[in-house]
């Protein structure tokens, strides 16, 4: 079985990820085609899809929202997503019992004598008169009837698991700063979320593994579990195995992939690229190795800015009075600054509306 080196795997990512070459693919195609993005920072995916569109008018995004062909819900890992509305519906069920379980795994105790699906009820029936509300709001609605857990554990399992949700717009707009408003996410759409199929199988787990290697292979199972939260699909790997090719990565794990998927050659040229806040091109991956280094791993999950170079997670970045801030994590070479700063004077620029193209990169390390 053919090996594949960590670098061949890094291009393979960058390739998948759109993070190689910018494509030109109209936006919500890009949104379903990375499987969503993750999004409880609610600017950060503009900055995602900026690396990763050619051309990108962040208009376009709010306006996909706006006319409600792009949600934004808890779904992958219990995490706020931006993903297509045919996604949310397709895939909302499936991860039903995984959300329960994530926010019991919080508040386990809180929510102990609670039951879940009497709670679930009572939520929607609050929701039927059609007001959008805070997390808090409805919480505070059920407190009568649930005072022992609290407002948070009974906000979160509600909002997060028992009711399928959307955050409504103004949230996640282009430089718009607005609180969280849910609403449920068949009444904002208009359409039923679709239900679990009824003869046993899986097309849902079967369709995650396929559009998972689409954007993120090869990979291993622990990977796509990674990346959805979801513990149940040894058994949709096993159904659309037959469709798979298999390698090997150098610890010896089993990768799987699609067979006509891109997998470039190690030695393909990278350009520096910067990525938003928990970016899933770093956090959709059990074994982040093919682009973090261990020393850095934590910054993928404490909410850091990364740059790549060379493909990989090679300095932090944020913004100072309309400059973007460079903080390399290595020493960069002279052509690797340059293209660190011609990329972060156009960041500067898509953040700025162009008034400003000014990029500060501190000493190399």
């Amino acid at each position: 079985m053919t090996v594949l080196d960590a670098r061949t795997l890094n291009r393979a990512t960058l390739a998948r990820q759109l993070l190689l070459d910018r494509a030109d693919l109209p936006v919500l195609d890009a949104v379903a085609h990375l499987g969503g993005l993750q999004a409880q920072e609610p600017q950060e995916p503009f900055v995602g899809l900026w690396s990763r569109l050619r051309g990108f008018d962040p208009a376009a995004l709010s306006d996909l929202l706006t006319g409600r062909s792009v949600v934004r819900t808890h779904l992958m890992r219990r995490t706020v997503h931006l993903v297509t509305a045919d996604d949310a519906l397709a895939w909302r069920a499936r991860h039903d019992a995984m959300l329960r379980q994530r926010v019991l795994g919080v508040y386990r105790g809180e929510l102990a004598g609670v039951d879940l699906d009497e709670l679930a009820a009572a939520g929607r029936a609050v929701m039927a008169d059609g007001e959008p509300r805070s997390m808090s709001e409805l919480a505070r609605a059920l407190a009568d009837r649930w005072p022992k857990p609290g407002p948070r554990p009974l906000g979160e399992m509600l909002v997060a698991a028992l009711i399928p949700m959307v955050q409504l717009p103004p949230r996640g707009l282009w430089r718009t700063r607005a609180g969280v408003r849910n609403a449920p996410l068949s009444s904002w759409l208009g359409r039923e979320i679709d239900p679990p199929a009824a003869d046993g199988s899986d097309p849902v787990g079967q369709d995650l593994v396929r559009r998972y290697l689409t954007a993120f292979g090869p990979a291993a199972s622990a990977d796509l579990r990674a990346w959805c939260g979801l513990a149940g699909l040894p058994a949709a790997i096993t159904a659309v195995r037959e469709e798979l090719v298999s390698f090997r990565d150098e610890r010896g794990r089993e990768l799987l992939d699609l067979p006509d998927a891109p997998r470039p050659a190690p030695e393909t040229p990278a350009p520096a690229r910067f990525l938003p806040a928990f970016d899933n091109a770093i956090l959709g991956y059990h074994d982040r190795g093919r682009i973090i280094d261990d020393a850095h791993r934590g910054l993928s999950v404490a909410g850091a800015r990364v740059v790549l170079v060379d493909g990989r997670v090679s300095a932090t970045w944020h913004v100072e009075a309309d400059t973007v801030v460079v903080t390399p994590l290595r020493r960069l070479s002279r052509a690797e600054r340059t293209d660190v700063a011609e990329q972060g004077r156009e960041l500067a620029a898509f953040l700025s509306d162009d008034d400003s193209h000014r990029v500060r990169i501190a000493a190399s390390g």
